[in-house]
Formats: C-alpha cells, structure tokens, sequence
C-alpha cells in the first residue's frame, strides 16, 4: 500500500466530520456527546486490547520510554523557545505552547496498524500510554495559574493513562484476557478510531488565528516539521527497531490533539486560538505526514 492510500482514508473522515456539522445539520451537543464516548470509553478499550495483544519484553519497553521522553521532551524545549525568540502574549503562548508537543492519538492509532499492523499498533499504544502524562502535565502546567495541584489530579484520573497501566501489568504479568472480554474490546476499539476522527473534523476551525501568526508558525512548525527530525536522530541513536523507529517517526509527526482548545478554554487560555492553530495543523499534516512516512522508507 502506498503512503497516500494509507493516509487517505483517515483524512477523509475528518474532513466528514466537518461536512457533518457544518453542513448537514449534526449538531455541535452530538459530536461534544460522541468525542465523551470516544475518550472516556472506546479509546480507553482499544489501548487495553493493542497493548495486550503482543507480548512485550521490559527491555524493549524501556527503549520505547527512553524515545517518547526525549521526543517531549525535546519538544516541550522547543515550545518555550519561542518565549526569548518572538516575545509572544503569556496567556497565547501558554495556550498554544502544547501545540507543539501534543498528539492526535485517534489518528495515529490508526495509521500505525495501517503501516505496521498489530504490532504498529501496540508500539505505538505504549509510546501514547508514556506520553499522556508528559503532555498533560507540560499543558496543565503552561496554563496554570497557581501551582500544578491540578496536574496529578488530571493525570491520576486520564482514561488513556489507567488503560495504558493496567495492559501493561496484565501484558508483563502474563494475565489471560477471557476469550469474550477481547473480543468486546476489540469491537469497542475499532469503533473508536473513525469516530475519533470525525470529531475532529468537527472541531475544526480556521477563523482568528491572524493575530498571532507568528507564534502560531512556530508551534505548527516544531510539531510537523522539527519532531520528526529529532524523532529520526532519537531512534538511531537508541538503537531501536526498524518497526519502532517507523512508529516514533509517524507519532512525531501527528498534529496536536482536537482535545487542546478545550483545555484552553477550561484553564483561562484562549481557545479559541489554540483551536485554530489546531485546525491548522491538522489540514497540513494531510500533506507533511505523507512526506515523513516516505522520508522514512528511504532513511530506515
């Protein structure tokens, strides 16, 4: 299968998504009900079921870890560069600086089982399970405004973070998963990803970004164009697999999660900004995300 028939398909359905809202009448308290669903239940079971379906070593697990905190790492860095740089307003920055390091894991999900198959799926269910946190707290931190208290209360109560615990306990301590549990699991999962999806076509949203160009070229373009680049240096440098380092890559090279805008808005920041930035995002990744998949073939 060819990079653009791989991508193809998600994209889309995000751009149903926004069909559906926009102009076939669906409204916005139906997609806000579906993208509940799709966080709090049908995301949560198709991690649990991809990271149990592939046994997995600690060794290489850690590997996988030592790559995801680098790679945030790396772009929480990059984010407040652009403090000294371009001089943005705080609260913009603050709301759009996780623009630079979140990821959009419906999406992702569903090319690295495209591209890699079940065990696509599972490296990159792992590398979404160790990221949540890094992101959560870097996000809830920027937006704070007294103390990080929030912040292990948003991670301690994150869906994706106690799918992600409780499949790796059962995935490392060799726990059975009943015959007809799976197979919910399952049937829950693959609703999740085209659901998912057409959320975010939904939120999308290209109107009020002007006044903030600058600060939001540089979010966009750490996300799309520079994460990729040290994802290619982190996976040669930690000796990963080919597999793995195809799946660090294509994660690096995801647009910011649909879900920024809302924690925005909730924390005092400007939503609707990192909304647009979001959208932004998002569009071209459609054309960014083809070219680092190729890049990948040539360099792996």
């Amino acid at each position: 299968m060819s990079v653009i028939q791989l991508v193809l398909p998600d994209f889309l359905l995000i751009a149903l998504g926004w069909v559906l809202l926009h102009k076939l009448g669906f409204s916005r308290e139906f997609f806000q009900g579906a993208e509940r669903l799709v966080y709090f239940v049908l995301f949560p079971a198709l991690l649990f079921h991809s990271i149990t379906q592939t046994p997995l070593s600690l060794s290489g697990t850690y590997g996988l870890l030592e790559a995801t905190v680098l790679s945030m790492g790396l772009g929480v860095a990059m984010a407040w560069l652009a403090v000294p740089v371009l001089r943005p307003d705080p609260v913009a920055h603050a709301s759009i600086a996780q623009c630079a390091y979140r990821f959009n894991t419906y999406i992702g999900l569903s090319l690295a089982g495209g591209l890699a198959g079940a065990a696509g799926q599972t490296i990159m269910a792992v590398i979404v399970g160790f990221a949540v946190p890094i992101s959560n707290i870097a996000a809830v931190h920027a937006l704070a405004r007294q103390g990080n208290g929030k912040v292990l209360r948003e991670i301690a109560r994150n869906p994706f973070i106690i799918a992600t615990v409780l499949a790796l306990a059962c995935n490392f301590g060799n726990v059975p998963i009943p015959a007809q549990i799976d197979a919910t699991l399952g049937r829950l999962g693959a609703c999740a990803i085209a659901l998912g999806l057409l959320c975010v076509g939904a939120t999308l949203s290209l109107q009020g970004g002007h006044r903030a160009a600058p600060l939001m070229a540089w979010m966009i373009g750490v996300r799309l164009l520079i994460s990729p680049l040290m994802a290619i240096a982190i996976g040669w440098v930690l000796g990963l697999t080919l597999v793995e380092r195809q799946i660090l890559l294509l994660f690096s090279a995801l647009p910011t999660a649909s879900s920024a805008h809302v924690l925005a808005a909730r924390m005092g920041g400007d939503g609707r900004l990192t909304a647009v930035t979001m959208s932004v995002g998002t569009v071209l990744s459609a054309m960014t995300i083809p070219l680092w998949l190729m890049a990948g073939e040539h360099l792996f």
